[in-house]
C-alpha cells in the first residue's frame, strides 16, 4: 500500500485516508500525506475526519430496508402514498415512482445542481424545503432510464422522516451510528455545530497542477442525505464489517439476515454481464462480485468497496477534490478484473459509433449547454470488436466481451467506474448505453444544428462586442462634421446597445458559474430578468428603427447595415430561446 500510494499523495492528491477489512478485522489503517498542509498535520485513519461525499447515500437505503423489515415501507408502493399531498409538482408521467425507482435512480428526474451545494450556511433549509426548492422536471418515464439522482435519494430520507416522525440526521444517529459504534462521524449540517468534528476536520484542496494544491471553500448542502456525511474512515470501516458479518453472526443493522441478503441482492440489471445496482449499492465487475459507491464533494472524494463473499472491504477517502486515480485504481489493482474474453462471432463494433448524452443531465435552463458543448460521449469503431470512447478530453478502450457488452481495456481511470457498457441496438441503432453509474442516451440534436447555433453565437458575441466602437466612430464623425444625427440612427444605436447588454450579461452569467458552479438559483435569478428586460428593448427599439426606415432616405450601405442589425438581433432572441437563457 505504501508503495503503491506514494506516487499520488503530495503529487496529485493532498492526503488519503485508507482503511482495509478482512475477515471482519481492520487489516490496515492509515492515514497518507496531510490533513492540513499549511500547519503539516499528518493524516489520520482513526481520528481525521474527511467529507465522505454520496457514500452518505447508502445510509439512506440501509434505514429503507429497517423499516421495510418492519412493515412500515413497502419497496414496492407508489411513494405519493408516503408524501403529502402535492408534494411533487413536475410529474410528466402517469407511472408509479417506487423506493426501488429511488433506490435504482431510475424514478426519472433530470439532474439539477442549483441550489445543491453552498460554500457558506445562509443558504441552508430544511430538507423538506430543499426538496421543494430544487424539485427537477421529470424527463424520463419511471423504470426506463438509470440517471443517477441526488434528489432521489434525499428525497427517499423525506419519506423515512415521513413514516418515523424523525428528523433523517436523528433517525440514522439512533438506527445506524449509535449501534455501530459511529462515535466520529456526523450527518448533521452545519458541522460547525459538532464540536469534535470540527476540531478534527481536515482541509479540503484543489490541485492546481501536480504538487500544487489550493484550499477550498466549505461545503453545505440542504440535501444532505445525498452528500453531507463527514467522519473517519474507521467508522467507516464499522459500517462496512456491519454489512458483512462473520458466520453465524447477525448484522447489527436488521432484525433477520434476509433483510441484509435483500439489501445486497441485484434490485436492477440490464444483462448478467453487465454491473447492476443493489438497492442503492453500485455493482463492480470485478474477480469477485463487488459492490460500491463513490462520492465528492467540493474538496473531498471517497470510495467505499465491500465483496460480501470474500469479507473484504477497502476504503479511501482523499481530501482532494475531484480525485480519481488514487481512488479508483486503488479498488481496480485490490479487487482484480473480471472476464475479457474476446466474443468471436460478435456484431460489429461499428453499430455503437456516435455521441451520447449522459442521462444524468440538465433539460431545464441554460445549463443545458454544458452538456451538448462540452461532456458529450463519443465512440469510435476501431475494429470489429474495440471501440474508442472519449468525452471531456479523456479516452478508454473497450472490448467487446459478448454481444453488445464491451468493458474496458485501458484508459483514462475516470472510465473506471463505468467499465462495462452495455448497448441496447434496435434496428441496427443504439438506442440507449447502460453503465453502472447512468445511462447514456444517442445526442437528439444534429452536429449540423449544434454548429450553427454555436455560430450564431459567435457571431453575435462578435457583432454586439464591435458594433459599440463601430457607431461611437460614427458619431464621432458627425460630430465632427456638425451633422444631424437622423432618428433611425438612434433607434439603431439603442437596438446595438441593448444586443451588447444581451450578450454582456449572458458571458458575466457564464464566468459566475465557472468560477463558482454552486451559487444558489437566487443568485442567478438578476441575469434572467435582466435578459428579459434588454429582449423588450430590443423588440422596441426593433420596431422603431423599421418604423423610421419608411421615413428615411437611405443609401444601399445604410440599409445593408440597418439589415445587418436587425438580422442580428433577432438571431440573438432565437439563440436565447433555444438554449433557455431566460430560466
Amino acid at each position: 500500500m505504501d508503495d503503491f500510494v506514494e506516487g499520488y499523495i503530495g503529487n496529485t492528491a493532498a492526503g488519503a485516508s485508507i482503511v482495509v477489512v478482512k475477515d471482519d478485522t481492520i487489516v490496515l489503517s492509515k492515514g497518507y500525506g496531510h490533513a492540513d498542509i499549511e500547519s503539516q498535520i499528518p493524516m489520520d485513519a482513526s481520528t481525521s475526519v474527511l467529507e465522505w461525499g454520496s457514500i452518505t447515500k447508502l445510509f439512506v437505503w440501509v434505514a429503507a430496508m429497517q423499516l421495510a423489515e418492519q412493515g412500515k415501507l413497502d419497496l414496492n408502493e407508489d411513494i405519493r402514498n408516503y408524501l403529502p399531498e402535492e408534494f411533487l409538482t413536475k410529474l410528466n408521467f402517469d407511472a408509479p415512482i417506487s423506493m426501488l425507482n429511488l433506490m435504482n435512480h431510475n424514478a426519472g428526474f433530470e439532474e439539477n445542481i442549483h441550489d445543491l451545494l453552498y460554500n457558506s450556511p445562509e443558504h441552508l433549509t430544511s430538507l423538506e424545503e430543499a426538496l421543494k426548492l430544487t424539485e427537477p422536471e421529470q424527463v424520463y418515464k419511471p423504470g426506463e432510464v438509470v440517471a443517477y439522482s441526488n434528489y432521489s435519494t434525499s428525497l427517499a430520507a423525506f419519506i423515512i422522516e415521513q413514516i418515523t416522525g424523525q428528523e433523517f440526521y436523528d433517525y440514522a444517529s439512533d438506527n445506524i451510528f449509535s449501534k455501530l459504534g459511529m462515535n466520529h462521524s456526523t450527518i448533521h449540517l452545519p458541522v460547525e455545530e459538532n464540536e469534535e468534528i470540527l476540531q478534527n476536520k481536515t482541509k479540503g484542496y484543489i490541485l492546481d497542477e501536480p504538487a500544487k494544491f489550493t484550499e477550498s471553500d466549505p461545503f453545505y448542502i440542504s440535501l444532505y442525505p445525498s452528500g453531507g456525511m463527514n467522519g473517519t474512515a474507521e467508522d467507516l470501516a464499522k459500517f462496512a464489517t456491519a454489512l458483512m458479518p462473520a458466520s453465524g453472526e447477525k448484522s447489527p443493522l436488521f432484525e433477520g439476515d434476509e433483510t441484509l441478503t435483500e439489501l445486497l441482492s441485484l434490485s436492477y440489471s440490464v444483462h448478467e454481464e453487465v454491473p447492476g445496482i443493489a438497492h442503492g449499492f453500485w455493482e463492480y465487475d470485478g474477480a469477485h462480485k463487488g459492490l460500491m459507491h463513490s462520492g465528492s464533494t467540493g474538496a473531498f472524494s471517497s470510495n467505499f468497496h465491500i465483496v460480501p463473499e470474500e469479507s473484504f472491504a477497502v476504503i479511501v477517502l482523499t481530501n482532494q477534490a475531484g480525485e480519481i486515480d488514487l481512488s479508483f485504481e486503488l479498488i481496480h489493482e485490490l479487487v482484480g478484473e473480471g472476464d475479457k474474453t474476446i466474443e468471436d462471432k460478435a456484431p460489429n463494433s461499428a453499430v455503437a459509433e456516435g455521441s451520447y448524452l449522459t442521462s444524468r443531465s440538465m433539460h431545464s435552463g441554460f445549463m443545458s449547454l454544458y452538456y451538448y458543448y462540452l461532456i458529450p460521449m463519443n465512440i469510435t469503431s476501431i475494429n470489429d470488436n474495440e471501440i474508442e470512447v472519449s468525452t471531456s478530453g479523456l479516452t478508454a478502450n473497450y472490448v467487446q466481451t459478448s454481444p453488445y457488452v464491451y468493458k474496458m481495456t485501458s484508459g483514462h481511470n475516470a472510465f473506471i467506474p463505468n467499465n462495462v457498457m452495455y448497448f441496447h441496438v434496435k434496428n441496427g441503432a443504439v438506442e440507449q448505453i447502460s453503465t453502472s453509474y447512468s445511462d447514456y442516451l444517442p445526442m437528439d440534436k444534429s452536429k449540423a444544428f449544434l454548429y450553427i447555433t454555436l455560430g450564431l453565437f459567435i457571431w453575435c458575441i462578435v457583432y454586439f462586442f464591435s458594433s459599440p466602437f463601430v457607431l461611437m466612430v460614427r458619431a464621432f464623425l458627425r460630430w465632427r462634421r456638425k451633422k444631424k444625427t437622423a432618428a433611425i440612427t438612434k433607434w439603431n444605436g439603442l437596438l446595438n446597445l441593448s444586443g451588447t447588454l444581451v450578450v454582456l450579461n449572458v458571458f458575466v452569467l457564464a464566468v459566475r458559474m465557472l468560477t463558482n458552479p454552486t451559487r444558489a438559483y437566487s443568485e442567478l435569478l438578476a441575469h434572467f430578468v435582466l435578459n428579459y428586460i434588454f429582449t423588450a428593448s430590443i423588440l422596441i427599439f426593433l420596431v422603431m428603427t423599421i418604423v423610421n426606415w419608411k421615413k428615411s432616405k437611405l443609401s444601399k450601405v445604410q440599409k445593408a447595415g440597418y439589415l445587418l442589425s436587425a438580422a442580428s438581433s433577432i438571431a440573438l432572441i432565437v439563440w436565447l430561446v433555444i438554449w433557455q437563457l431566460y430560466s
